[in-house]
């Protein structure tokens, strides 16, 4: 085992040794600094040949059960995609909205009202969400967010608030033929009834947060937000066809035995023999299931194609689950508060993703596994909205403590211009941990956060106890200039599975 090497406080590293070629970069501090099975996760992946540069290890990096790399990492690579360093789907990612009410609006009984309704509207453990036609459904996966606006026959504006305005394939013109060439139609059919569904994975959510402070008065006007105002911040995925996507390409072991079947079925019925990229997936992804070894797709050849339309189609659901859910809380407002187009969409983006960037002057994909893009005001330069800002960032942490809202700085390039997107699961629990939903409903109470719906059994392991702390955390994503923090902010209501 290596010794890590202190930089500064939030800075240190794990060199590089013989069979291990690149080095570990970690922003943390002793008390951010994850668990030796995580350390030891990293080092796996850092053996890598195919790794360019180093590893960055962001404040909120830890373990994460059935994955091959941990949570909060960036990887680059030159020339292959590597499925496992990712999470289990696309564009898991976050939206940040703004409301005009503020403390003197809304009386806890109307907040009641609200959260009473959104249980019904924003559904998190259900098998049918809201029906979309089957070639709304292929549009999305091709043009993303824009593609699920026109259909509702919303304002299509909102997209310039959007990461690569909700469409991963960007400029580039995506067919049917090249969709139905990466992806099985049994997923596209599967995503008709699962858009519009908050989801029951981890710690999804939609939370109601008060403004408590503003830091930085300036950029917190240029994006409307004010002490007390009240905001939405929501956390979701693609949901299933972002995970079949996934797992089609993923040598992993599948969670659930609908999820197994689904993938088999897909397999059986999609692989073509006479294709040579059908049979790699064929014959490698069971091989590569339980070996330490990683599943490597050279990115020019005919399955690396392949990959990349199925993994930004993925991520265009991502995009269109979390506008029909705001669609959906619209109108929750307008039937009990009254108010007509009451939300403003500030960002929203994804935290896990592969992408083709540029940097320390090479052409790479970079891996972000639950981390966001968060680039300086001079990456933004073009963006009509966020070149005077950065681009934003959201940084919540439990469902019972603080949260941050901030921007990208110019000279963040030691992570590959990446934020963490919380602050992660410590190895050391932070409070009393509840030992059961009522004590956690009596530990919300006393910290005076409304909780809704949450039925599901592992409800407590998203408590407080369980993360880092926040402050620290923030401390640290300032000191090493990955972002300038604009509003802190508590939640008040919070919905989850």
């Amino acid at each position: 085992m290596n010794k890590i090497k202190k930089i500064s406080k939030f800075k240190q590293i794990l060199e590089p040794t013989e069979d291990r070629k690149n080095p570990i970069k970690f922003g943390v501090s002793d008390e951010l600094m994850p668990d030796q099975s995580t350390i030891d996760q990293l080092s796996e992946v850092a053996k890598n040949k195919e790794i360019f540069h180093h590893v960055a290890a962001l404040t909120d990096v830890c373990q994460k059960p059935g994955r091959k790399s941990p949570s909060g990492t960036v990887v680059a690579t030159k020339d292959y995609f590597m499925p496992q360093l990712l999470d289990t789907a696309p564009n898991c990612g976050m939206r940040f909205i703004s409301t005009p009410f503020d403390v003197n609006d809304l009386t806890e009984e109307k907040i009641d009202e609200l959260f009473t309704e959104l249980v019904k509207v924003i559904p998190t453990e259900t098998l049918l969400g809201t029906y979309l036609p089957y070639k709304v459904i292929v549009d999305i996966s091709k043009r993303g967010s824009i593609a699920l606006l026109e259909y509702l026959k919303e304002d299509t504006s909102e997209i310039d608030r959007i990461l690569h305005q909700g469409n991963m394939f960007e400029d580039e013109k995506i067919t049917d033929k090249d969709l139905y060439e990466a992806v099985p139609k049994i997923f596209l059919r599967i995503a008709q009834l699962r858009t519009g569904i908050l989801g029951a994975a981890g710690n999804h959510f939609l939370d109601l947060m008060k403004i408590t402070e503003v830091i930085d008065e300036d950029t917190a006007s240029k994006f409307g937000l004010h002490k007390d105002q009240y905001v939405f911040l929501m956390h979701t995925g693609s949901g299933l066809f972002g995970q079949y996507a996934s797992y089609f390409y993923t040598p992993k072991k599948k969670e659930h035995l609908s999820q197994k079947l689904i993938s088999n079925f897909a397999r059986a019925t999609f692989l073509d023999k006479k294709k040579d990229w059908h049979q790699v997936l064929k014959n490698d992804i069971p091989k590569y299931s339980d070996s330490n070894e990683f599943f490597k797709i050279k990115a020019n050849s005919e399955l690396g194609k392949n990959y990349f339309t199925a993994h930004r189609a993925a991520a265009n659901h991502g995009f269109a689950n979390r506008t029909l859910l705001q669609y959906n809380l619209k109108k929750a407002i307008k039937k009990v508060l009254g108010k007509d187009n009451a939300l403003k969409l500030v960002y929203d983006m994804t935290h896990v993703s592969a992408t083709k960037e540029k940097h320390f002057g090479e052409n790479v994909i970079v891996h972000r596994s639950n981390a966001t893009r968060a680039l300086g005001p001079e990456g933004m330069k073009g963006h009509k909205l966020f070149e005077e800002t950065g681009e934003p960032i959201f940084m919540p942490s439990s469902m019972s403590t603080e949260a941050y809202f901030g921007v990208g700085t110019d000279h963040n390039d030691e992570t590959f211009f990446s934020s963490a997107h919380g602050t992660g699961k410590s190895k050391n629990k932070t409070s009393h941990v509840p030992e059961d939903r009522d004590e956690l409903m009596k530990k919300m109470k006393e910290r005076k956060v409304r909780l809704y719906n949450a039925t599901s059994k592992g409800i407590v392991n998203q408590d407080a106890a369980h993360y880092k702390d926040p402050s620290i955390a923030i401390e640290g994503m300032e000191t090493n200039k990955v972002m300038k923090p604009v509003v802190k902010m508590i939640p008040v209501a919070v919905l989850m599975a």
